[in-house]
């Protein structure tokens, strides 16, 4: 344990690439088998359910601590974290902890069986055997992930160069839905690709944003225009029979769309197929707001699948036949995409268009026109690109719609996490309904830090009312807040959901009564 958390606090003191990466190849190089497969499990978001619920660590804690519950409360929020807090307030290390860390692991594993007084004597009892950063990561591990910059490309590098394995076909190794519990260190990284489950899929192929226009990208004749969808991006494995659904997370999803079984007996053995899932209503393609209701089911009734049902968009192949052809390019792969297509594919498979266009122009046209294919807007692909891994720069290009906008009254705020905890700089905002202000969307990005410390000043002298940590704010302030969808909602006041709402600018030449109205956002529906 003692070197895990020495690593997290390595990885955590800088913001160089090249350091995180050397510290955790060092750690991959030298750790015990078991605490590095742990810590790949970690890294790539396979942490174990959470044993024991926040309040009761929060009250547990202040007790050690030996001081009330709302004191406690109070330095959570000016800390911002709460395994900082909690690191900070316990008394320190009675001695030091010799646990490893697949030790602890696995004790947590099983603490969710034991009743609360032995869950309390344990955490006690691990918590003062700890030092300060010790205790730190530990309780991350009970409440959430590590906020270090790491992601499971930059994991994947450091290991790949402590192993002497390639990285690409140590990213492919590590998909799937393994656990420290199912596989060993050895297995999972020396075994040969061949040994890899037959329902792995590949990593996913990621695309950067175009942010200027396509011009500098070169001729257009050089590129694929299609749209890009809004969904949730897949990938389908047929293998042995079966056919399995993994979205870009790395969830395994078959069950989720259990319509999607019909494609096992239409799709050619050994065939995987990168795509998009999107819902299916009476207009053709229906909101993400449909797609997510599937999402958030334990299990799919006959009524829902009646009522929202979905469908594959192929974009893709990257296996044909038992073949890993993502090494071809795209071009190639399109032709093998349109070979799949060349018999019927069932209601539940469709190929993704490419668009007829000839100059960068007509591509400003046709994305002009994404909303009202349903989509995001366009991408571009380089017709000679292979399926690589991660986001990679220079062939696969995200050119989206720019975003709906809407001018919104500041009405509630919250501090910040990391360096913003002494700023209130979490804001839900509101229009009007009548004469009343109506919330319809939180936000905590798009400003500068100065602008967030002259509206952090303006909260605090103007607070009206305070609910926990949330502050009501006199509704003075008006922002522009940008958005990407918009979609009906029984679950909120407004009845409207917003996806992906952020500020664009502070509106300071206009009054609160200036601001739109929640009519003015439902047209935008």
């Amino acid at each position: 344990m003692k070197d895990f958390a020495q690593l997290i606090r390595r990885l955590d003191s800088t913001n160089s690439t090249n350091s995180k990466v050397a510290y955790l190849s060092a750690y991959f190089s030298s750790a015990a088998p078991k605490d590095k497969l742990w810590t790949i499990a970690l890294l790539s978001h396979r942490r174990p359910r959470r044993p024991v619920s926040t309040t009761k660590l929060r009250e547990w804690a202040s007790n050690l601590a030996s001081i009330p519950l709302w004191l406690f409360e109070e330095s959570y929020h000016i800390v911002g974290d709460l395994a900082e807090t909690i690191a900070l307030v316990v008394p320190q290390e009675q001695g030091g902890d010799q646990k490893a860390l697949h030790e602890r692991m696995e004790e947590l594993a099983g603490l969710g069986r034991k009743n609360e007084d032995e869950q309390r004597l344990y955490l006690e009892t691990a918590w003062q055997a700890f030092d300060h950063y010790e205790r730190f990561a530990f309780t991350k591990l009970l409440t959430g992930g590590f906020r270090i910059g790491i992601s499971q490309k930059l994991m994947t590098r450091a290991l790949a160069q402590a192993t002497g394995q390639e990285e690409d076909v140590l990213a492919f190794k590590l998909m799937g839905n393994w656990t420290p519990e199912t596989t060993t260190f050895d297995k999972l990284v020396f075994s040969g690709q061949e040994a890899a489950e037959k329902s792995k899929p590949y990593p996913f192929y990621l695309a950067y944003p175009l942010e200027e226009g396509p011009e500098s990208l070169g001729e257009p004749q050089h590129w694929y225009v299609e749209y890009k969808w809004d969904g949730i991006r897949a990938q389908v494995v047929c293998r042995g029979g079966a056919l399995f659904i993994w979205s870009r997370g790395e969830e395994l999803v078959t069950d989720k769309f259990p319509e999607l079984q019909e494609l096992a007996e239409l799709l050619p053995e050994g065939t995987v197929i990168d795509g998009e899932l999107l819902a299916r209503n009476e207009q053709g393609i229906g909101s993400f707001n449909d797609l997510q209701k599937r999402l958030g089911r334990k299990t799919v009734s006959k009524k829902l699948l009646k009522e929202r049902p979905v469908f594959l968009k192929a974009y893709d192949l990257l296996e044909w036949k038992g073949k890993d052809i993502r090494a071809l390019p795209l071009q190639e792969r399109r032709a093998y995409l349109d070979r799949l297509f060349s018999k019927p594919a069932g209601t539940f498979l469709e190929r993704s268009p490419l668009l007829d266009f000839n100059t960068w122009e007509e591509a400003a046209q046709l994305r002009e026109r994404a909303r009202e294919e349903k989509s995001e807007g366009l991408m571009l692909k380089s017709k000679n690109a292979p399926y690589g891994v991660g986001r990679k720069k220079g062939d696969w290009w995200k050119w989206k719609v720019d975003p709906l906008t809407i001018d919104a009254v500041l009405t509630y705020a919250m501090r910040g996490h990391g360096r913003r905890t002494n700023l209130f700089t979490d804001y839900t905002f509101a229009l009007w309904d009548g004469e009343e202000l109506v919330t319809f969307a939180k936000a905590y990005s798009g400003l500068s830090d100065a602008e967030f410390r002259e509206a952090d000043r303006f909260i605090k002298k103007n607070t009206l009312d305070r609910f926990g940590p949330v502050r009501q704010v006199k509704p003075e302030l008006v922002f522009e807040i940008a958005f990407e969808g918009i979609a009906p909602s029984n679950r909120h006041k407004s009845g409207v959901a917003v996806r992906f709402p952020r500020i664009l600018r502070w509106r300071k030449d206009k009054s609160p009564e200036e601001a739109n109205t929640l009519n003015d956002l439902k047209a935008l529906l």
